[in-house]
């Protein structure tokens, strides 16, 4: 069974989700804090499968949180979706979308947390079982490094840009603001040209795992 920490400074908002995620037969650890939950993650003995991470805390919000967990050795890598209750910035999008596995927008309902949940947890799964093969029949490691980057950048950065162009629709159509409309095109291309790459690496290990 999966052990998902919960991290928001609304014990009500924790208390919905400790809620949900238990219906969906998961076990939960609950903090209130970024800096309870950097002190949880320093002391257990067994880390967390996955953490979903408040935007808006104070007084260390969920950004400054979410680098925290990253910087360190122990943590790095653990999956990590990000909550929130506003629209994202393209810059937010753009700066810590390499960080993260996936963003939700508060509310939620049962349903989008659990495929949420599900589509990370699977993807790490497929991830490690192909890197693993592709380990062992000796591919290059940076090859290796670049397929895994390029999975998770390409599923992170479809859904920010789903998110942006949905937060942002009105704005784009009235051409209020042209750097935002214009971070969304350059993300959007972004994608294209990473997906390219990726079926590249797909095929050439292909070719030298056969």
């Amino acid at each position: 069974m999966y052990n998902i920490l919960v991290v928001d400074d609304s014990r009500m908002i924790v208390d919905v989700f400790v809620d949900m995620l238990e219906r969906c037969g998961y076990n939960t650890i609950q903090t209130f804090s970024g800096l309870e939950a950097l002190e949880y993650l320093e002391k257990a003995k067994e880390l967390p499968d996955l953490i979903l991470l408040d935007i808006m805390m104070e007084p260390m919000d969920g950004w400054e949180t979410l680098e925290r967990i990253r910087i360190q050795k122990r943590t790095r890598n653990i999956p990590i979706i990000m909550l929130t209750a506003k629209p994202l910035a393209p810059t937010e999008a753009q700066e810590y979308g390499i960080y993260i596995e996936d963003y939700l927008l508060k509310p939620t309902t049962h349903q989008q947390l659990k495929d949420a949940i599900i589509s990370v947890l699977e993807r790490e799964s497929a991830i490690k079982n192909n890197v693993k093969n592709a380990s062992e029949a000796d591919i290059d490691p940076d090859l290796i490094d670049e397929y895994k980057h390029l999975n998770k950048s390409i599923s992170v950065n479809k859904r920010l840009l789903n998110i942006l162009e949905t937060a942002y629709s009105t704005t784009i159509n009235d051409n209020v603001d042209e750097n935002i409309s214009r971070a969304i095109k350059s993300m959007s291309m972004s994608i294209v040209y990473q997906e390219e790459r990726l079926n590249e690496i797909k095929e050439k290990f292909k070719e030298l795992m056969n």
